[in-house]
């Protein structure tokens, strides 16, 4: 039953694997992610079948686990729109977190706080540590990523939340007293004293739990894609520390693979925002007040309407379609792709421009985009399309502030000053559409909508596209 078991995993593995290969590029990521899927399943019989001789009891917790994961988890993942998306990815990832924790407290419970140990029985040193890396990562995990859906589900704003210049000394006092209650607890195991008392553990898990409210609190909607890939990376690290733990190894190579790519992630997301991961997670970013010129000249925004627009892009030879989150809020990827089709039909060339960080999570625009069957080939990253702006007849920005503000490329005196973005700006003409003049989440003015060039169609974006190619078909 045991090579039954091992060649079980080894299939797992290597469709994890495929399944990751599969999620590179956009054509193949429903494939990949199907593939992912069913190694999972495979691992979850195989993890059964090697606990063959547990209890009936402990059989009916397994069964009701299985059952309620199901009933909690794929209802909500049927009925959750696009728009909705990187709240449920944050809620997933706090829930896997979750769980690492109570596996580490539970394996705490059953080890009669790891004294075993000194019985020269399991566990062993390296499942202590395991243990407790698992507990303080995964409960950091878990509530950072309450706060990450609760910030995207706008039930808490959206702007640094924090305690100013005590907020770093605080964390690191919690990451401090975290640790401590661990080595403290390592200590006790390897003691005659006796059994650890649960409070140590207990403690373990609230301290780390408040470290990451403390962390992701502060931390402002625009950055909420790199938190969102970080807790990922981090959920995954604790799930390989509690394998390890388990002795399990299913559990340690998704882990390993999660963490390893999610951290790959958020070093590419954090470099396309020209800023470090340290720095990101001091906060103090994506504030989305108020947006004064920082040079104190009131400056007015040229209006324009849906016909003004239409005959602009009936008679471009190419449209660049710059996607951001206003686009997601509206749900205008559908009608978008309508506009695109129509205007394909009159001869203009459409491509859409993506940046990195555009949205709430990583490949936020990619997935409504595709949602509405928009071609893979005519969605360009931001290094291969920027060099095209300059050759572009009109630009159509859809709710899109902070990765087309040319203060971050002008302006040293800006906080998003260095961050890579699309060069919208050196088009012959940008159509601008936004609800209001209001800033994006870094809470700082966009010159671009005061550029001689930049015409502002105001609106729901939705309504406005659907406008806008009312007015392409009477041309």
């Amino acid at each position: 039953m045991e090579y039954l078991v091992n060649a079980l995993y080894i299939v797992a593995f290597s469709m994890f694997i495929y399944g990751l290969m599969g999620l590179t590029g956009p054509k193949t990521a429903v494939r990949g992610n199907q593939i992912a899927a069913v190694g999972m399943l495979i691992a979850v019989v195989a993890t059964l079948i090697s606990i063959r001789d547990a209890e009936m009891g402990n059989w009916i917790l397994i069964a009701a686990g299985l059952v309620i994961g199901v009933v909690l988890g794929v209802p909500p993942a049927l009925r959750t729109k696009m728009t909705a998306m990187p709240q449920l990815v944050a809620l997933f990832n706090g829930v896997g977190g979750g769980t690492v924790a109570l596996i580490a407290y539970a394996e705490f419970l059953d080890s009669d706080g790891f004294t075993a140990f000194q019985h020269g029985e399991s566990p062993t040193v390296h499942i202590v540590i395991a243990s407790l890396f698992a507990a303080v990562i995964g409960s950091i995990s878990f509530w950072g990523s309450v706060i990450a859906f609760l910030k995207l589900q706008e039930t808490l704003p959206g702007r640094p939340i924090g305690i100013g210049k005590l907020q770093q000394p605080l964390n690191a006092l919690l990451l401090i007293a975290a640790v401590a209650f661990s080595v403290i607890i390592g200590i006790k195991a390897i003691s005659p004293e006796g059994p650890t008392s649960s409070l140590w553990i207990v403690g373990v898990l609230v301290l780390s739990g408040i470290l990451g409210l403390m962390v992701v609190l502060p931390i402002g909607g625009a950055d909420m894609p790199v938190v969102i890939s970080l807790l990922n990376a981090l959920t995954g690290l604790s799930a390989a520390a509690a394998g390890l733990a388990l002795n399990n190894q299913a559990m340690i190579v998704a882990g390993m693979i999660v963490g390893a790519s999610g951290t790959i992630l958020t070093n590419l997301m954090a470099k396309a925002m020209n800023r470090s991961i340290p720095a990101i997670v001091a906060g103090g970013f994506g504030g989305g007040g108020e947006a004064p010129s920082s040079d104190g000249v009131v400056r007015t925004a040229k209006a324009t309407s849906a016909a003004d627009a239409a005959i602009q892009m009936a008679y471009a030879n190419q449209v660049i379609v710059v996607p951001g989150y206003g686009l997601a809020v509206a749900q205008a990827q559908h009608a978008v792709k309508d506009m695109a089709k129509l205007l394909e039909s009159k001869g203009v060339e459409v491509k859409y421009a993506i940046h990195p960080v555009a949205g709430r999570m990583p490949g936020h625009m990619n997935v409504l985009l595709a949602e509405a069957d928009v071609s893979y080939d005519a969605m360009k990253e931001m290094d291969d399309i920027n060099d095209e702006f300059s050759r572009t007849d009109v630009t159509l920005v859809i709710g899109a502030n902070d990765v087309t503000n040319p203060a971050a490329r002008n302006d040293p005196s800006s906080p998003i000053h260095g961050m890579p973005i699309l060069n919208v700006d050196q088009s012959k003409s940008v159509i601008v559409l936004k609800r209001s003049m209001n800033s994006g989440f870094a809470g700082i003015e966009n010159p671009l909508f005061f550029a001689e060039g930049t015409s502002m169609l105001f609106g729901d974006a939705k309504k406005s596209v659907s406008e806008v190619t009312e007015e392409l078909k009477a041309l």
